[in-house]
């Protein structure tokens, strides 16, 4: 997959949209684990949507480099079979997740909270990880060719892109929006950036260092402005915010 440069990036889209998929899937839509769960000393909310909302600006700045890639050599991109290498790349992350995070450094599982932790690991290892890897490899042994290849890079290009925003949106019909504030913000401090940006709190933690709030969505970007790391909702690389305080 390495010596053809089209290949290789379309590999690095994958790898992205296997970890937009396990983010918006495990951490916001079914909320069985966070990035650090099993992580001593990172068992505070604030900390753990913290490094979640960390995960996706890693992986924004994967798919970019894929498509930036992609873009450089798309001269090549209606003449080759480089799509077989997106599942490749879907499923090489979650290999590599599988054994990096689950089994070696044991930071998260797939289900942090079931009675057979390994049971789940193993179904999501086949299911996502050895299945997309099997069928992109056959793909790129065959050399099929992918007919109209620039319009399909443009489709791959769209579902990226959707799959990033939709990491960064709040849940579907939600009024409220999830703050997390800088370490040194104070109680007092924080809960005067909610009144000045005509908020209502609906839930905090007991330092107050991560709310829930009412807001408009035209102010809820103010809030970096007013000490916030990270604002479910606001339109950046937030993360699993608005599900995870639900």
């Amino acid at each position: 997959m390495g010596r053809n440069p089209v290949v290789r990036w379309g590999g690095v889209l994958g790898f992205a949209l296997g970890g937009f998929f396990d983010g918006i899937v495990l951490h916001q839509i079914l909320q069985w684990h966070h990035l650090l769960s099993l992580v001593p000393g990172v068992d505070s909310l604030r900390m753990q949507v913290l490094w979640d909302g960390y995960f996706h600006a890693l992986m924004y700045l994967v798919a970019l480099a894929g498509l930036v890639g992609l873009w450089r050599h798309r001269a090549a991109a209606g003449s080759t079979h480089w799509l077989g290498a997106v599942p490749v790349g879907f499923g090489a992350w979650h290999v590599l997740d599988s054994v990096l995070s689950h089994w070696v450094l044991g930071i998260h599982r797939i289900r942090v909270d079931s009675a057979q932790p390994l049971l789940w690991d193993l179904i999501w290892f086949a299911a996502f990880g050895v299945v997309p890897l099997l069928l992109g490899w056959v793909m790129l042994r065959r050399g099929r060719v992918v007919p109209a290849g620039g319009a399909a890079a443009a489709m791959v290009a769209v579902v990226t892109l959707g799959a990033a925003f939709w990491s960064a949106r709040p849940a579907e019909g939600a009024r409220f929006t999830t703050l997390v504030f800088a370490p040194g913000v104070t109680p007092a401090a924080a809960m005067g950036a909610v009144l000045a940006e005509e908020a209502r709190l609906v839930w905090s933690d007991r330092a107050m260092g991560v709310m829930v709030v009412d807001v408009a969505p035209g102010r809820r970007a103010a809030f970096y402005r007013r000490g916030a790391l990270l604002v479910g909702g606001a339109g950046l690389p937030a993360g699993c915010f608005n599900w995870s305080a639900a």
